[in-house]
């Protein structure tokens, strides 16, 4: 594992470059690339909306960070209250010791779920501002989403975040990317979060659900592109991918060994619990859009 990349340092002052930080960033600006090159083949305007979604892109990067945190938040501080016994020193209760800690994204703390929907969010309320019909960007927009999570997700991969459970014994011997071996505690580099996963997992062989979730958000990205060049109307493509990862995404959970997801109900991660309205929203909004096609105006700029 690799959870510092390089560190510069500067007299006493040494700054470390995070893998994690690394790969978020690389597939952030891959995404927002890719968007902009779909926005000027299939948006209404393809001379002008690869500029105006330009525009949109530090909207949805204030969505992406914004919403992840407040999910991380809102989870954490759930769990803190709705435990039988809960710890004085869990992040929940830090958080309500201490609100302003709220604020401190680099200490780590975010949702993937929350950052799609707070994107999403965000992005649709602002896409008319600069000429853009929303349900029609956010087309191209989660196309290009899944492409950079696909790389982001290496970043947990070389930090060891989002680890997977324990593999049984008779399946210890698949080969990566199926299964991920630890190395032992003695040679984990300190920043590893495999130090901290509980239960120990140091030296143990896991599901590899890192690159698990790269290749799904790969696939993903292609089968969205796939419908979007064939779309009968604006959202066509998000439906079906809001309808799609919620199911992949339940499934790799229950691969899942990390704690810090959430439990609820009996065993539902904080993910799966969130798929469930999603998934049953886009499947609704598919059947009652079934026969549905429509090559509405563009909006002009505000």
């Amino acid at each position: 594992m690799h959870p510092i990349l390089y560190t510069i340092e500067f007299l006493d002052f040494k700054l470390p470059i995070r893998s994690f930080g690394v790969m978020l960033a690389l597939g952030f600006v891959v995404g927002a690339h890719l968007w902009s090159r779909l926005a000027g083949k299939y948006g209404d305007h393809p001379e002008e909306d690869p500029a105006r979604v330009s525009q949109l892109v530090l909207w949805t990067l204030i969505g992406v960070v914004g919403g992840a945190r407040l999910m991380y938040i809102g989870v954490e501080v759930a769990k803190h209250l709705l435990a039988e016994n809960p710890s004085p020193n869990s992040h929940g209760a830090n958080y309500l010791a201490d609100p302003l800690s709220m604020l401190f994204i680099w200490k780590g703390g975010l949702v993937m779920y929350g950052g799609m929907l707070g994107a999403a969010g965000l992005g649709l309320y602002k896409a008319r501002k600069f000429g853009l019909r929303p349900f029609e960007v956010l087309d191209t927009a989660l196309v290009s989403a899944f492409v950079g999570q696909a790389i982001g997700r290496i970043g947990c991969l070389l930090v060891g975040d989002d680890y997977g459970s324990i593999v049984p014994e008779r399946f210890r011997d698949l080969p990566f990317p199926i299964t991920i071996r630890v190395p032992p505690l003695s040679e984990l580099k300190p920043e590893s979060l495999f130090r901290d996963a509980d239960p120990a997992v140091a030296g143990e062989v896991l599901w590899a659900v890192q690159p698990w979730m790269s290749v799904n958000a790969l696939i993903l990205a292609f089968i969205g592109y796939l419908i979007l060049r064939n779309r009968r109307y604006a959202g066509h493509a998000s439906l079906w991918l809001f309808l799609l990862y919620p199911i992949t995404r339940s499934v790799i959970e229950a691969f899942r060994g990390d704690s810090l997801r959430g439990l609820w109900f009996g065993g539902l991660s904080t993910s799966q619990l969130v798929s469930i309205p999603i998934a049953l929203t886009a499947i609704f909004l598919l059947w009652r859009l079934r026969k549905y096609s429509e090559k509405s105006a563009p909006v002009e700029p505000s």
